[in-house]
């Protein structure tokens, strides 16, 4: 499923930071597209375990975890923040460059980013922003399927994605980009609701 745009305008971060609060929104070369309403209860606590785990791991490395909402600003070249088109906010970003990271958010991008899919972000995921964070240089995505409990990996290779790897939520995963974190599946999906991840 493919998210609503905002209108058919072009935008950049200038603007994107005066809108409302209420109303949240992704740039992507200038379009805007509404962020889902609030996630479901089940995507909440599988993002919130993985936070937890990530961060423990990372614990004195000199990398930074955060959770949306947190702004990464991905410009195409050197132009001031509030002419760049392209903003997002993926369930968990990990940053392990501090001059990448401001009181904004993250200017540049992460080393390793996660999204928890649901029905309403699955298209718009795997699709637009797969190939926005290829683009832009970021190591290592993660897709993380709650329902089907199957766990997609994209690492850089020469410049590129190279083909993913694909397994399921059990024993441990670990990420390239972050040497020595691993994610321990059982410790993360224990305690799950077993509702479906609608949100």
């Amino acid at each position: 499923m493919s998210r609503p745009l905002r209108d058919p305008e072009r935008h950049t971060y200038g603007e994107y930071r005066t809108w409302p609060e209420d109303q949240r929104y992704e740039l992507i070369d200038g379009a805007a597209y509404a962020m889902a309403p609030a996630p479901s209860r089940q995507h909440q606590r599988l993002v919130g375990e993985l936070f937890r785990a990530i961060a423990d791991a990372l614990e004195g490395s000199g990398c930074e975890v955060n959770v949306a909402p947190f702004d990464v600003r991905l410009p195409d070249g050197d132009e001031a923040d509030d002419h760049i088109a392209t903003v997002v906010q993926p369930d968990i970003s990990v940053v392990c460059d501090p001059t990448k990271l401001d009181d904004k958010g993250c200017r540049g991008a992460p080393d390793w980013l996660i999204e928890v899919l649901s029905p309403a972000t699955a298209g718009h995921d795997q699709v637009r922003k797969l190939a926005l964070y290829e683009r832009h240089g970021v190591q290592e995505y993660w897709l993380v399927h709650p329902v089907d409990r199957v766990l997609t990996i994209y690492r850089m290779e020469n410049g590129a994605y190279g083909r993913p790897a694909v397994q399921e939520l059990s024993g441990r995963s670990r990420c390239s980009a972050c040497a020595g974190v691993e994610v321990d599946w059982e410790r993360v999906v224990k305690g799950l609701p077993d509702e479906p991840c609608i949100g």
